[in-house]
């Protein structure tokens, strides 16, 4: 737990006072960093040197007992230790012994100075920003939604990219959503609702494969129909075999990793900390799109002749690179902060990348001066879409 302020609290209450008394049960406090020296120390410690180098020890011989930890100069992790008379006798046993039942909360001080504050310090601020982030969802849902939903109706050329990119917005603000429910009860009883936690994350993963089989479904489609046609039919997208293919390999290699994060990291949040193996190999992929959509859309856009062409895939590139590199670039400046900064300078600034990032596909997809030019200027229909006499067959 990541203590901040000057008047934090440990309160523990215990059902058996009196088997407590009898093992001599008592709690340790050991500030992170000074139990990870003990534990990379080249001085071999025995079990009860390193438990006496506790910061704070509360013997536990009442039924309810409050412990404040004070004089903390900035937000740091404290371990906390169960320790009684048997903890480091290495071959005790005994069936008979009772176990010591309690209930243990610990508690950060409100903007007031009362220790009613279930969350950590790396988590203090999340709440609030899930509030405001439903709040945005909700205005712009009530602005934004009728028009969108004509526009879908209406069909067109880009039917199927508005209907992909809108689903991927609705498991978004979903996750949102119930993110928010899950800190809110989490802000009352310090242990939130598992569930709504576990259905946030689902829905951010679903979110990001529905985004990643998108953007790499165009690109691909667009890098190899240039490979394959004429220069003058730049945005015709074929269902081939090699396109496909591509976008569901890493589609699941993607979902694979990120299923792999959620069982190595069980704390209910989308972003993880980066020291697991599969956080490390989902940035690496990440980064690797990244560069690969890059490097194919800039081939695209230096033969490009067209000034509207150009602009319409410049400003794609900028959404893709920004919905792929936000991740890893903000989990590296996350770097610079605080341990317990880093995780809300992770997720909020993913969210908000993210948000821009759609915000920009929306522009684009819906401009009137932008897409429905260019394919003014195309003699075939738009990507993801193969025209066919007078009908038009969507792919996707």
């Amino acid at each position: 737990f990541k203590y901040q302020g000057d008047h934090a609290v440990l309160y523990i209450r215990i059902n058996n006072v009196a088997a407590a008394v009898v093992k001599e049960a008592r709690l340790h406090l050991f500030q992170a960093q000074e139990w990870l020296k003990l534990q990379d120390s080249t001085e071999d410690h025995s079990c009860e040197e390193k438990l006496s180098k506790a910061q704070l020890i509360m013997p536990l011989n009442n039924t309810e007992q409050n412990l404040t930890v004070t004089q903390i100069p900035y937000p740091e992790t404290w371990y906390v230790f169960y320790v009684d008379k048997f903890t480091c006798k290495e071959n005790y046993e005994n069936s008979e012994s009772e176990d010591i039942r309690y209930e243990m909360m610990l508690l950060n001080p409100d903007a007031e100075g009362n220790p009613i504050d279930h969350f950590s310090a790396g988590e203090s601020g999340l709440h609030e920003f899930f509030f405001l982030l439903v709040l945005a969802y909700f205005i712009v849902a009530c602005i934004c939604a009728q028009s969108l939903w004509q526009t879908l109706k209406k069909g067109g050329p880009m039917h199927t990219v508005l209907k992909v990119l809108s689903t991927a917005l609705l498991f978004q603000a979903g996750s949102a959503f119930a993110n928010y429910l899950h800190f809110s009860s989490y802000a009352k009883d310090g242990i939130g609702a598992p569930f709504m936690g576990s259905l946030a994350e689902l829905c951010d993963i679903v979110c990001q494969i529905q985004m990643l089989y998108l953007l790499l479904s165009l690109c691909m489609g667009w890098t190899i129909g240039r490979m394959k046609k004429s220069q003058s039919r730049p945005l015709q997208w074929d269902s081939t075999p090699a396109s496909t293919g591509i976008a569901v390999v890493v589609v699941v290699t993607q979902s694979i990793l990120l299923i792999w994060e959620q069982f190595e990291d069980t704390n209910h949040h989308s972003y993880h900390s980066h020291h697991s193996l599969a956080s490390g190999l989902l940035i690496s992929l990440r980064v690797f799109l990244s560069l690969s959509l890059a490097c194919g859309l800039y081939q695209i856009i230096t033969v490009e002749r067209s000034t509207l062409k150009r602009e319409f895939y410049i400003t794609f590139t900028k959404g893709c690179i920004l919905w792929f590199l936000c991740h890893p670039g903000l989990a590296t400046i996350s770097m610079l902060f605080r341990d317990y900064q880093r995780e809300k300078v992770i997720t909020i600034g993913v969210i908000l990348c993210q948000s821009i990032s759609m915000v920009i596909l929306y522009r684009l997809f819906l401009s009137h001066i932008l897409y429905w030019e260019v394919s003014s200027l195309s003699s075939v229909t738009l990507p993801l879409t193969v025209a066919s006499g007078h009908k038009s067959r969507h792919y996707f």
